[in-house]
């Protein structure tokens, strides 16, 4: 049977093979991917922006233009609501109807007098319709009538002469005018030419004394005796104070009611003045640097005043085998410590030897009837020698070297019979000890590289054919495959 080629659907645009690495389908058709784009502008579509009419592809918009609805509130954006059919956009030569130069207004059809939009009289359909002092504005229209600032909802101010305004202009137009009023440099001033009904005079000045107006004696603030209104109203040990003369006498540092101290002389203070003035004096009372000071008090008045306290713990002697171990005197509850059915004071539960203090957890009775810390003990009642206690108690107490094996392996003792003991030593090798490789025992501590000693694990070890065992760099440089590129690490890039 001869050879029959398979045949491929051919692209409506180019009329190719379409493969199916590049195939793109439109309306049932197939397209090549460099070929899927709108016939009008050029842009590459996919499948949410892609419309196909008559085997040609157009993007949303330029489909629009070409096929959609016509005239004024049709299509989806700008493009489309007008009479464009994309002509301009391909090949064919497009000549314009209408005589070049300044665009004409659109036309529109005029409302009723009182109906249409209160900018420029025509009717407002709903699609563009903006609500502003109960009548429809068109959104073109809808801006500040002053500054032409496009408005919304949020910053249009209706004013009085039946127009619209942005707030800054607002509050030029209608806000009141002085010193301190309106929003933004342009409201702050005094404009008699913006409105012609704001005089030129300096507004008059406004005493803020408020010692104006006098109050019957004992009936005014406190502080400067006028009257006090509701509005400035602040109580205080049952006296009305303004609130500008609500302040701290020595500092004059503004109060409220959580910060304000009433003194005996029926005036406020902050805390940190009354407690200088008012407070207790001496060494450690009050808080704050603002009261660790000492009025008026001499250095003799003041060590008179501070606590003895006698350091000495054998004041109080107890009885025979009753007392302190350590010191010998009597131990009361609030500074005992127990230790071997013991009581010993707080201050003398130290170490014998470094003098460190201890605790329950810390502390080693010793056979001596002496308490140490665990370093100590360990040092004088410790098991010595090799391989015992922490690094503090591998020394020897009459100063001689504790180390036996220099190399870290033994050399007295029993050798094994029979080859069963430690391939690297010889000598027996006991269960605690003991690590195995292919059914082999090792010491723990002779359990190295052959070649480089390094101490090794069952995640780490390697048996090398001669018997022994070897890391893994080891392992590859004697025994991997040679020549550039095998191995791990430089030491066995070679030809050799």
């Amino acid at each position: 049977m001869p050879f029959v080629a398979i045949e491929h659907p051919k692209c409506v645009k180019c009329t190719k093979s379409v493969y199916a690495a590049e195939e793109r389908i439109a309306g049932g058709y197939k397209w090549h991917k460099m070929c899927f784009k709108c016939e009008l502008c050029g842009k590459f579509l996919d499948s949410t922006n892609c419309a196909e009419h008559d085997k040609e592809l157009y993007c949303k918009n330029c489909h629009g233009r070409k096929y959609g609805p016509k005239g004024y509130g049709f299509g989806g954006g700008a493009g489309c609501l007008s009479t464009d059919n994309g002509e301009h956009l391909s090949n064919v030569s497009y000549y314009h109807t209408k005589p070049q130069g300044a665009s004409e207004s659109r036309s529109m059809a005029m409302a009723p007098e009182g109906e249409g939009c209160p900018r420029c009289g025509g009717f407002v359909y709903m699609a563009e319709q903006m609500l502003a002092k109960g009548r429809s504005w068109h959104r073109e229209c809808f801006k500040c009538a002053t500054c032409t600032k496009r408005l919304d909802s949020v910053n249009c101010c209706e004013g009085s002469d039946k127009d619209i305004y942005c707030k800054v202009c607002y509050g030029k137009k209608f806000g009141p005018k002085g010193y301190g009023y309106g929003q933004g440099a342009g409201a702050l001033q005094s404009d008699p030419a913006y409105n012609g009904d704001v005089s030129t005079s300096r507004a008059p000045i406004i005493d803020t004394s408020t010692t104006t107006i006098k109050a019957k004696a004992g009936e005014g603030c406190p502080r400067c005796g006028g009257v006090v209104f509701a509005a400035e109203q602040v109580l205080a040990k049952g006296s009305e104070w303004h609130r500008k003369c609500f302040k701290c006498k020595d500092c004059n540092k503004t109060l409220d009611s959580i910060i304000a101290c009433d003194g005996p002389d029926k005036d406020v203070y902050c805390k940190t003045c009354y407690g200088k003035k008012w407070g207790p004096h001496g060494y450690g009372f009050a808080c704050g640097s603002g009261f660790l000071q000492t009025d008026g008090l001499t250095d003799e008045q003041i060590a008179g005043s501070r606590p003895f306290y006698n350091p000495d713990t054998t004041s109080i002697k107890a009885e025979k085998g009753e007392g302190c171990p350590r010191c010998g005197g009597k131990v009361f509850a609030a500074e005992q410590q127990l230790a071997k059915g013991a009581m010993w004071h707080k201050i003398c539960f130290n170490c014998a030897t470094c003098h460190r203090p201890l605790d329950s957890t810390l502390a080693c009775d010793g056979p001596d009837k002496e308490v140490y810390c665990r370093s100590c003990y360990g040092k004088y009642f410790g098991p010595k020698g090799f391989g015992y206690g922490h690094s503090p108690t591998l020394v020897s107490t009459k100063g001689e070297s504790t180390m036996l094996f220099s190399e870290a392996r033994p050399t007295s003792g029993n050798k094994s019979r029979n080859g069963n003991g430690c391939l690297r030593c010889g000598y027996e090798v006991y269960a605690a000890e003991q690590m195995i490789s292919k059914n082999k025992s090792w010491h723990k501590r002779c359990f190295t590289c052959a070649d480089c000693s390094k101490s090794l694990d069952s995640t780490s070890l390697n048996d090398g054919p001669d018997g022994d065992i070897h890391c893994r760099p080891c392992y590859a440089k004697h025994f991997g495959p040679k020549g550039c590129g095998f191995g791990m690490g430089a030491g066995v890039l070679s030809m050799a």
